[in-house]
């Protein structure tokens, strides 16, 4: 008999705070101060006093893309303080309020592995920001919540070509910062340190894979992977890691560390399938950050037409 026991960090998906009472806590904990009721809110304030870094601008060709979509953004409020980044904490506001320190520069990415041009690349001779362009692109979480975000960055195909993995190299393993002292999440056990992900190289080498630094025309917060994040717009969140500084061309699957973790919950591939539920959930409908109703959860989060071919034959209830 198998016996789901619920991990330290889990929270089931009625558990997770509201976009809307997240994002208005501060004004809400404040009412309730005048009212005496401050002892029994269930979440905490945001550090909104804590230093921020300036926001810069980014110069990029913001011409449409034949990927990107039409739907309306997510506010830029919401996405960058409703986040998922486990490094500084399991709260949404974690990131926003304990990120602010990260030092982003200088910022170098190993690359290694079945590679032609291995070496420690400063990120501006790895990424050509002659190349950037906008793509609006939805990401969701598997907590049944999504957003639409305007990224700014290059397509991964162009960083692999430029570092030119050889023929043996069927993966692209990636891992994030791993340095306590800034991200103090990474003291907890919640995972094992450091954060890493991979992706065949086919779905790498595909155009809707991007190297985000930067969103809604800005370089990229702290809070959201500066300075540089994955983002695979067909899979769930959770495959778009952030704060890359190694980059590794293999022969093996590599084990991501939420499979790692939770293998029953969490595969390899990690494409948006509203036709299997998580063990603790159901995927088949999602709320957009900002709406109130659900709606359906779209097959491949939408992209289906783009990138179902990549997956021609395999049997997606048991590659999850």
């Amino acid at each position: 008999m198998l016996i789901n026991r619920n991990r330290p960090w889990h929270l089931s998906e009625n558990a997770v705070t509201p976009e809307e009472l997240y994002l208005n806590r501060r004004d809400f904990m404040k009412a309730g101060a005048a009212l005496g009721m401050m002892s029994f809110l269930p979440f905490p304030a945001v550090a909104q006093d804590a230093a921020i870094k300036p926001e810069t601008s980014l110069t990029y060709d913001p011409a449409p893309n034949i990927y990107s979509t039409r739907e309306q953004h997510t506010r830029y409020e919401a996405a960058t303080t409703y986040t998922n980044f486990y490094e500084f904490g399991t709260d949404k506001g974690d990131a926003a309020e304990k990120a602010q320190k990260l030092r982003t520069t200088p910022w170098t990415i190993e690359v290694d592995g079945d590679v032609v041009r291995p070496g420690r690349y400063d990120i501006d001779d790895l990424i050509d920001r002659t190349q950037l362009e906008e793509r609006i692109y939805r990401l969701r979480c598997v907590e049944a919540w999504s957003m639409v975000i305007p990224w700014i960055g290059i397509p991964l195909a162009a960083v692999i070509d430029r570092v030119v993995p050889t023929t043996k190299a069927k993966y692209i393993r990636f891992e994030t910062l791993y340095d306590p002292q800034q991200m103090p999440g990474q003291r907890s056990s919640v995972l094992d340190w450091p954060y890493v992900e991979g992706l065949r190289m086919d779905e790498a080498r595909h155009p809707l894979a991007l190297l985000a630094v930067g969103m809604y025309g800005k370089e990229l917060r702290p809070q959201n992977g500066a300075p540089v994040r994955l983002v695979v717009p067909w899979k769930y969140g959770f495959k778009s890691i952030k704060s890359i500084v190694r980059i590794s061309f293999t022969r093996r699957r590599p084990l991501n560390s939420w499979q790692k973790s939770a293998p029953r919950e969490y595969g390899f591939y990690a494409n948006v399938n509203p036709e299997v539920d998580h063990p603790r959930w159901s995927q088949a409908k999602e709320r957009r950050i900002g709406e109130f109703f659900r709606r359906p959860t779209l097959m491949f989060n939408g992209y289906g037409e783009d990138v179902a071919s990549l997956y021609s034959g395999m049997n997606l209830r048991k590659y999850f």
